[in-house]
């Protein structure tokens, strides 16, 4: 399941990720959930920034420096890869 721990700093992050508004620049469609048990795999994510909570560390940055483009989105059913990408399967712990 996808939980986010947002890093504060890019040196605690296992992961650099930028957030796109156009879908179609993105890698991973994102639908953000509001409880830990609702997040799954890797496109439904519970944020948090409390770094006792269990989860995969990202940092948010620059698209230059990002490893992944995220788009978030409103419905489940939107959320998911648009394209093969070595992070599949990752962001989940």
């Amino acid at each position: 399941m996808a939980r986010i721990y947002q890093a504060a700093t890019m040196s605690e992050a296992q992961f650099r990720v930028t957030l796109v508004d156009d879908a179609a620049r993105a890698d991973l469609l994102v639908c953000r959930v509001s409880s830990a048990a609702e997040a799954h795999g890797d496109a439904l994510w519970f944020i948090t920034s409390d770094r006792q909570f269990p989860g995969t560390p990202v940092y948010f940055c620059d698209e230059r420096q990002a490893d992944l483009k995220v788009c978030f989105v409103h419905a489940r059913g939107e959320a998911g890869w648009r394209r093969a990408h070595p992070m599949q399967g990752r962001l989940s712990r």
